[in-house]
Formats: C-alpha cells, structure tokens, sequence
C-alpha cells in the first residue's frame, strides 16, 4: 500500500502526531486504476454471469479471497459514504483495501504453484 502511496503522510515531532493527505508516491497509473475501480464498490456485490463465467478455471480459495473482498468493500464504502466521509476520501480508503486482497490473491496463487 505505501508503494502506491495509499497511506497518509506524517509529521510527526516528538509526541505530537499529525496525520496528513496520502502520499501518492509510487505509480500514479496503478494509483488512478484502483480508485476508479474503487469506484464500482457504490453498487451491492453480486456474482453476474460473467463474473462466474471468468472464475471456472481459478482455485477454489482465489475465487472464495475475491467474494470475501466483494462484500467487504461493498459495505465499506456505504459504511464510510453514510458517516459523512467525503467521496473521494472513501474510494482512497476502499482502493487501499483493494490493493490488500489483490496482495492476498497474489500469496494464495504463489502458494498454489
């Protein structure tokens, strides 16, 4: 996450801490895709045909980390839009998500060769 620059910056001074915007080191490319794609997260999670279709030939726990994470951000994104959170604050929040089960996938597939 800190490779994308998905984290808050810091400056902080012996015991005052001060949390800032994200960092957005790293690769803006990959940055911008995972907010666009945190974006889709405002609709209720469901598998469609196609979704079902593209996962046949995927391990069976790839395919079970990848409805965990459905859901999840699914409800984290309504969860942080009905507290009030700015929307581009919660599709940073939700993106940052993203990038932790797309690195769960990643160590489940490593495992599974």
């Amino acid at each position: 996450m800190a490779f994308l620059g998905l984290i808050p910056s810091e400056h902080s001074s012996g015991e005052r801490v001060k949390k800032g915007s994200i960092t957005k080191t790293g690769n803006r490319h990959v940055r911008k895709a995972l907010i666009t794609a945190a974006h889709a997260y405002r609709f209720p999670a469901r598998k469609s045909r196609a979704i079902r279709k593209r996962q046949e030939d995927l391990p069976e726990g790839v395919i079970e980390i990848s409805w965990k994470a459905q859901c999840r951000l699914c409800t984290r994104y309504h969860y942080l839009t009905a507290k009030g959170k700015n929307a581009n604050v919660t599709k940073t929040a939700v993106a940052r998500e993203i990038a932790g089960f797309s690195w769960a996938i990643a160590q489940e597939l490593s495992k599974a060769a």
